[in-house]
């Protein structure tokens, strides 16, 4: 990390996550390992996050020397974009320097804050939203055009793989930094998940049950592999596709389709017992549960898109249907699944740490002036 940083304790707000400490997604972890980060390094930037009150009761007032700022709405779904709005707009009766913008739902409000603010702007566009087989018509075309607005209204932007740095450079002809995510947070402590009788070698795959996510693939070549067992968590209660998908898998033996699990220790005991880990993600930039399981030195099988083979530097090993990738379950040998663990291990601790991601994020809010 930095050991010395020029920011004469300018005062960065966080926007556009659930809130501190995480308790959903990407963008949460995110946030809570740059508070952290910055606690540990003495506090050189005084850090606001806007949290949702609906998700945090208790309103705490700080969290590891960050200040909370509660808004009263939610964070996703239908209220997500006048949620990020009203954060937007709360920050002109503030005295905050930068504005660390993590997603697209309300920049909306950016040409408004950009013209009265007169703060620093940097937005996370995540990954391409509108291009996500979940928004369509009106949806779609609003995304399209708030990453447009980001693009346009912010001092900086960031991409989190280069695949998107690419995508904005050709669409917009506007230059971006490549910053991912870390995935050691993964790597705790583990915790026995013996009450899921789990057979003795089985491969693992983890994810929101979305078509986008390709477990309809994945489930199809380990029903026609039965000597291969695969357990598989996610929401599947959530959606007709993961209903359908588990009324039609639940009755092989050597299927395991269990349920969301949120402890991490016993995600990090799944993880590191596979035999292999599939990730079927075909969407959304660099996949925070891609680089948490590169961690563990596993083979990895990922759908072959540039997302994903741009994450993984090309050292995975790679599928787009079922047939590819019951060739890759069967016929790979254990020397050879053994060295791609080892890459992903390697090129986990070299990009994929939240020292280096968070020394990225402060490298930039420093050069932000």
């Amino acid at each position: 990390m930095k050991a010395k940083l020029n920011t004469h304790h300018r005062k960065v707000a966080i926007l556009g996550t659930v809130g501190v400490p995480a308790c959903y997604g990407g963008f949460e972890t995110l946030a809570e390992n740059l508070v952290r980060s910055n606690n540990a390094l003495g506090k050189p930037y005084h850090i606001t996050v806007y949290c949702s009150s609906k998700e945090y009761p208790n309103r705490k007032p700080e969290f590891l020397g960050a200040k909370l700022k509660y808004i009263p709405l939610s964070a996703n779904g239908k209220e997500s974009v006048l949620y990020d709005f009203w954060s937007l707009l709360s920050t002109l009766c503030s005295d905050t320097d930068i504005i660390l913008l993590l997603g697209v739902s309300g920049t909306i409000a950016l040409p408004l804050v950009r013209m009265l603010g007169g703060k620093k702007i940097i937005t996370n566009i995540d990954g391409i939203e509108w291009r996500r087989q979940k928004w369509q018509g009106l949806a779609q075309k609003f995304l399209k055009f708030s990453e447009r607005l980001a693009i346009r209204y912010s001092d900086e932007i960031i991409t989190d793989n280069t695949a998107i740095h690419d995508y904005v450079m050709v669409e917009y002809q506007a230059e971006s930094h490549v910053i991912a995510y870390g995935g050691d947070h993964a790597l705790a402590t583990g915790v026995s998940v013996d009450e899921y009788q789990l057979p003795a070698i089985f491969s693992f795959s983890v994810c929101r049950i979305e078509p986008e996510n390709n477990v309809h693939i994945i489930l199809e070549a380990f029903a026609k592999t039965p000597c291969n067992s695969l357990v598989f968590v996610g929401n599947w209660n959530n959606s007709d596709y993961g209903k359908n998908l588990r009324a039609t898998y639940s009755g092989y033996e050597h299927l395991r389709l269990l349920d969301p699990i949120y402890d991490n220790g016993k995600l990090a005991s799944l993880r590191a017992a596979a035999r292999f880990y599939l990730h079927g993600h075909s969407a959304g930039g660099t996949n925070p549960s891609l680089v948490e399981a590169m961690h563990f030195a596993r083979p990895i099988f990922a759908f072959d898109c540039n997302f994903n083979r741009y994450t993984t530097f090309g050292k995975a090993r790679y599928f787009t249907t079922a047939d590819q990738l019951i060739s890759l379950i069967e016929i790979i040998s254990s020397e050879e699944a053994s060295s791609i663990g080892t890459a992903m291990r390697e090129i986990a601790t070299r990009e994929y740490t939240w020292k280096v991601i968070a020394k990225k994020y402060f490298d930039l809010l420093t050069s932000c002036q």
